[in-house]
Order: structure tokens, then sequence, then C-alpha cells
């Protein structure tokens, strides 16, 4: 296999117009979950070659970026984030020529591609941490995880009263080779995934091996996995709390949000720059505030971080204006963009979410008003790219997925649902393969069905169900998208106007531009805005007037 670096991007004939520097300021990103993408090989699970296979239809979608959920070798415990070894693909998802390809091919076609990095820990198969056990008690490479003994009197008890976000201790007692018990070790995720020690200065110089080598194969940058997890607080003290998973994302923590993982991101900075063509680098950090968040992206770490405390709010206008201002106003002092973001493979799909009533969280067992879930969904979908900066759009939403909530419990592969007081444990739901065709074996995913089953009728919601149907939520994607790159008030940004608006409405605009959404449940007359671009349902003006519908977003030009 050829690896290359890949030049200063400018796209192909067929491909869109090259942004100016900073293309990720107003980025459309695409996440791919490659177990239910597409299947290239026909075994039931998506691979590389699935996603090779379509990345045309990306490229017709309009997205400017692919970022690809993990696909390194892992005895998958946890779905691929627990990396086993951060230099190899896993052989359920293909090779590194198939990598190598996909990277070229999506190249070609004018498309960036994003991969997944998961540095907060490691599989217990790694070899590191295989040796450290095999090794035993003094250990050097137990330095680079975080061993300890045991409380109470012959070391039974946990060092730390930490637990696990997917439920009990975030400590798991080793046996050693002579048979006795012995130290513990942290995880503050399944058993199988032990946290890396970035104390150690080996951790540091590995992962800053592993940045260069997936940029010289030519990638265009790294979603950094539990980005905020990396350091701990010295001495690993008592929380002094037994309901910590309530706790997470609303107070800095001893094992998150710890400020000295701004130096690791530092450190990455100066590698990513190193290379041409604008490498980027996008922090998953769960922080108890978006001003906290703004810390991951000041000028010389970062260059993105997710926007959790959008996705997390309700359909709610008010509550809607205030986490646009607080997102934008912490942005602004650090010149980086604001991100939206509506699903991910952690989360129910805002379908299904806005489909219930408000207050439920992020996961939610039940389906709900499926037809008020994607009324509210395409509205919040057309809001989220009028908004200044970049857009995250999942896997499948493009097409109105709803959230599979009847999967039966035998099919469940969630590691925290078969763990006591943990998560709830129904990321299944937003895991199912998508559709492709209308019929055929798993929709189109495969040839050999899907690793989860897919629900009757899927078919009519499958990509060939709704190319080219006029009011379709895939064309309403792609004609969004498109008219989000070609109007010059829309994309990158720091600011919006707010214009006077009746309660439940948000009415602002943008240099050319107004966007008016009805949160409420009821139709509202508003004046005519302009010339309307695109609506999330029909819209009929009256003169100076227009009935704006029940949870409906209209795009004006003006």
């Amino acid at each position: 296999m050829t690896q290359h670096l890949a030049a200063p991007f400018t796209g192909t004939s067929g491909a869109a117009p090259a942004h100016q520097t900073g293309w990720w300021r107003d980025a459309v990103i695409y996440q791919v979950y490659p177990r239910s993408f597409a299947d290239g090989n026909g075994d039931g699970m998506g691979d590389i070659a699935g996603v090779r296979d379509r990345l045309p239809y990306l490229r017709s979608l309009g997205v400017d970026a692919v970022w690809l959920s993990p696909f390194y070798a892992s005895p998958q415990a946890d779905a691929g984030y627990d990396v086993a070894d951060y230099r190899a693909i896993d052989p359920m998802f293909g090779t590194l020529l198939d990598a190598d390809g996909l990277i070229r091919d999506a190249h070609d076609l004018g498309l960036r591609i994003i991969v997944d990095l998961v540095p907060n820990h490691s599989s217990d198969r790694h070899e590191w941490f295989k040796r450290a056990l095999a090794e035993g008690p003094g250990s050097a490479l137990r330095e680079r995880y975080h061993f300890r003994p045991g409380k109470g009197t012959d070391g039974e008890l946990p060092p730390n009263d930490w637990e696990s976000v997917f439920g009990g201790p975030a400590w798991t007692r080793t046996t050693d080779p002579d048979g006795t018990p012995g130290d513990w070790y942290l995880h503050l995720f399944a058993p199988e995934q032990p946290d890396f020690n970035w104390e150690h200065p080996a951790v540091a110089d590995e992962f800053r091996s592993i940045l260069r080598y997936w940029l010289d194969m030519g990638v265009d940058g790294f979603r950094v996995d539990v980005a905020h997890g990396l350091v701990k607080a010295a001495g690993l003290p008592d929380l002094g709390s037994h309901d910590q998973l309530k706790l997470l994302g609303n107070d800095v923590m001893p094992f998150f949000d710890q400020d000295g993982v701004h130096e690791i991101y530092r450190s990455w900075r100066t590698i990513l720059d190193e290379y041409p063509g604008d490498r980027i680098a996008v922090a998953e950090a769960w922080t108890p505030t978006v001003e906290r968040t703004a810390n991951y992206v000041r000028p010389d770490e970062m260059h993105q971080a997710f926007n959790f405390q959008y996705l997390s709010t309700s359909w709610d206008a008010a509550e809607l204006r205030k986490v646009i201002d607080t997102s934008l106003d912490a942005m602004r002092p650090v010149g980086a963009p604001t991100t939206w973001v509506l699903s991910n493979h952690d989360v129910t799909r805002h379908t299904t979410r806005f489909a219930n009533p408000p207050g439920l969280g992020t996961q939610i067992r039940t389906a709900g008003d499926r037809e008020l879930g994607l009324r509210r969904g395409r509205a919040a979908t057309l809001l989220m790219l009028a908004l200044p900066g970049s857009a995250y759009v999942y896997q499948g939403e493009e097409l109105g997925l709803p959230d599979v909530t009847d999967l039966p419990d035998e099919v469940r592969q969630d590691p925290s649902f078969f763990r006591a007081e943990g998560q709830d444990g129904f990321r299944d739901g937003c895991r199912v393969p998508i559709p492709w065709t209308r019929e055929g074996s798993s929709y189109g995913f495969g040839d050999g069905g899907s690793w989860l089953p897919q629900p009757t009728g899927w078919g009519e919601l499958s990509v060939e169900a709704q190319t080219g149907v006029a009011g379709s939520t895939l064309e309403l994607y792609r004609a969004a998208i498109a008219a989000r790159r070609a109007h010059p008030g829309l994309g990158a940004g720091s600011s919006v106007e707010w214009l006077q608006a009746p309660e439940g409405l948000l009415i602002f605009a943008r240099p050319g531009f107004v966007c008016t959404v009805n949160t409420t449940g009821r139709p509202v007359r508003i004046p005519v805005r302009g010339t309307v671009l695109l609506s999330s349902s029909p819209v009929v003006t009256d003169g100076a007037e227009i009935e704006l519908p029940a949870d409906t977003t209209v795009w004006w030009t003006v």
C-alpha cells in the first residue's frame, strides 16, 4: 500500500467549489457508522467497501466531509471503541488497502475524510495491556494505565468511588500471574476498555505517532472520542456521590474536563499544522457549559467541538434561542465556528425525541407520535442548517428515519444494556442499518441480512423510495444543503440578528436571508419576509402575510 500526503484540497471538476482557508467553518459533515451504512461483502455487517461504493450518494447529497466511526482492529466489546491496534483495520470492516482506496476515492469526489480517534482508553486486548497483566505487579507497562491497589483489609474494595458511565464501579480487579487477587485497573466505560494514564510520556508519544500514521494516509482530520476524559485529577480523589451519572455534563468531574487535557491538544495542533490541506481535530467533549467547551477550540487547540447543549435542547423557541445565543457567544471570543448537531450514534434519533414529550432526555424508549416527530425533525433540520457555523448529519437522518424502539432484548448489542445502573442501553435503536432500496435483502444494505433487524416497512423510507420525490425528506436535505452552499448569507459566521416574533416562533436574519421557525402546534400568521427559498412543510403566501404551519421552518431570500 502506498501512503500518501493529501495535497492542498481543491476537489475535481465534479466537486463542490473549493473552500477558502478554514473549510471546516461552514462544512456540512456526514457521520457514517460503518456497521450500519452499507455491507459490501454480504456478511450482514457494514464495511469499508460498502462505504466506498456509496460515496457518490454522499457527493450527491452535497456534504463536504465524511466522519467514520471506528474501524480499527477491535474485539468489538463496545462497537469498535475498544481499540486493540490503532494502525490496523478490523477484518470485519476490511483492510488498510480498502481504507487507502476509500480516502483516495473520497478525495477524487471532493469529499474529505475524518476518522475517529479513541485516546482515553484502549481495548483490554491491546498489546500493552495484555503484557501488563501477564507481567504482573511491577511491570513498567502498568504505568501506562491506571493500576492501583484496592482498599480494605485484603484490597477487596475499589481504589475509589468512581462509577463507570456504563454502570457499576469504574474499577475491575485483576488476577496476578500466580492466581491470587491483584490490583485494580480503571475503566470509565466497559471493563474491556482500560483507561490510559496520560501522565506517562509513552502514551503521549504513541498517540503523536498514531496521528502522523493516519495523516500520512491522507485523512483530513480526527474526531476525538471522550476528548474531555484523558486527564484525571491528581490522586484520583473520591467523588463522594453515588448518583454520579446524573452529574455528567453538569459539573467538572475528577475524571472529566480537567484542565490538563488542553496541553495534549496543543501538542496535537502543532502536528496537524505541519500537514497541507487544513487537517482538523474535532472534540467530543461533554462539559458543564458551552463556555468550557470553547476551551477545546482556542486558536492553538482543536478546530471544532460538538455542541451537545444544542443537541439536548427541546423543540421550544425560547430554549432554542437561549442555546443558540449562548453557543455563538461562547465561540466568538476564541474565533472558532459553532457546530450544530441533532443526532448521532449515541442518542435517540431526533425525529423520535421530538415525537415524545420534552424532558425525557436523549435516550428514549417510546416511538411517540411519528408524524409529529418527522414534521418537527424536518423543521429542526432547516433551523440547524440556517445557523452560522458547521453542521453534522448522522446517517439516515436525511431519510427521516425514526429510532427503532421495539428491538427485542435478545438482539441488542449495546454493552450498557447488559450492565445495571448505567446508561439506558438503548443505543442500538439509532444504529439499525439504513435502507437503500424498497425491497431486497435488508433493503439494499447488503446481500446477507443485517446485524440488527430492520423494521417492516423500512423500504418506504429508503433512498430509492425518496430519490426524486418532491417533498421527501431526502430531497429536502439535498435542497437545503445546496441552498446553504449557494446563498452568500449562509454558512460561516458568528452571529444572527433576531427579529421580533410572536411567542413560540423564532425569526432571525442573516445577510440577504431570513429564517422563520414555528415551534408551536398551531399555524401562526406572520408577515411575508421576502421570497420563499425553502420550507420544511408546504406553505402558501396570502398577499402580505403567510400562514406558517405548525412545527415548520421557512427560508426566505430578501
